[in-house]
């Protein structure tokens, strides 16, 4: 990879840190225990690319939740 842009940022008085010219609007971020911070790209998809079939279904979810038909809760404890 070449670096095409170096500069040191700082954060303001509320803790924020502002990138300079960058046409990426969302970014992921990881910290890690080392201190290092990985910023990755992230692009969100529109509302009206998700289909319809797929709304419907989310809201019935939440429609069923509320109403407290629900499954039984999955222990994830065995998964570590």
């Amino acid at each position: 990879m070449e670096i095409i842009r170096n500069y040191i940022a700082t954060l303001d008085s509320k803790k924020r840190l502002t990138l300079r010219k960058t046409d990426i609007k969302y970014y992921e971020v990881k910290k890690y225990d080392n201190g290092c911070i990985v910023l990755e790209p992230r692009k969100l998809e529109p509302i009206s690319s998700v289909s319809l079939e797929t709304l419907q279904m989310l809201d019935n979810s939440a429609a069923n939740y509320k109403r407290g038909i629900v499954s039984e809760a999955i222990n994830l404890d065995d998964l570590d």
